[in-house]
């Protein structure tokens, strides 16, 4: 039997990168997948026909997370959905990965960048979690992991607003890990530094993304740096039984780089 049988996992923005390897980790571990995305529909229908092709369900639904109306209405379409498949109602695991924001100076902040990097990354992970719980109940538990950043406590270029953004969600983190206990729900968030995603291209301190690549592995006593798998094998391990005494934690999955300061 595989460890994720007959559960149902919601990730949020897993068309590409981390949400993708995080959403293909738990199909192959056994879970039918919501597969969620905003903008673009094509890698979305690609990351479900790769868990379909591993003998799982998949749903795909576009749902922007930082609209509350949206957050409502991805959850009544996952439930249609298990409801067409005649599977019971509820749902096992809230992956929250997307993310969004404007890297600029402090100086150069809009309010409405802000907004934007607020509603997407902290405020959606609130909304969804008063969503996910009683779902979540009906399977008497669940757990909820949340991708966050170092940016969170450290001050990096142009990050100030995703940074901030980041912060709350771990602060979001604690709390529900604290009031979903008595509900059986685990509540944890993954820090994984710098994945090697098509995302380095969107910081533009450094040069090129090979320069940023090189920069953070001579900084990395792993010797290389994480990758999306690696970061979907930890985000399973805590929604796994192994996990369930780890409440409210922000796990640190960078290699070593924050020991030396880097």
């Amino acid at each position: 039997m595989k460890p994720f049988e007959n559960k149902v996992a919601l990730i949020t923005g897993s068309g590409r990168g981390i949400g993708r390897a995080i959403a293909l980790h738990f199909a192959a571990a056994g879970a039918d997948v919501a597969v969620n995305f905003f903008r673009n529909r094509a890698p979305a229908e690609e990351t479900a026909e790769a868990i379909r092709q591993l003998g799982q369900r998949a749903w795909v639904i576009r749902a922007d997370v930082g609209d509350l109306d949206d957050i409502g209405r991805m959850f009544d379409e996952l439930d249609g959905h298990l409801a067409q498949a005649g599977l019971p109602p509820g749902l096992d695991f809230l992956i929250h990965n997307a993310a969004s924001g404007y890297n600029r100076p402090v100086l150069q902040q809009k309010e409405r960048g802000w907004d934007w990097t607020m509603n997407i990354n902290a405020r959606s992970l609130l909304f969804m979690a008063q969503q996910a719980a009683p779902r979540m109940q009906a399977r008497r538990g669940g757990a909820i992991v949340s991708i966050t950043s170092p940016g969170s406590r450290r001050v990096l270029p142009n990050y100030v607003a995703v940074g901030a953004s980041k912060a709350a969600l771990e602060a979001l983190t604690r709390y529900l890990a604290v009031e979903f206990a008595p509900a059986n729900i685990v509540v944890n968030a993954v820090s994984p530094g710098v994945v090697l995603t098509e995302a380095l291209k969107h910081f533009e301190q450094y040069a090129s993304q090979e320069s940023i690549i090189e920069k953070a592995t001579a900084g990395t006593p792993a010797g290389r740096l994480a990758t999306p798998e690696d970061v979907a094998g930890v985000v399973a391990f805590l929604c796994s039984p192994a996990g369930f005494m780890l409440r409210g934690q922000v796990l640190e999955m960078d290699g070593g780089a924050l020991l030396l300061g880097k």
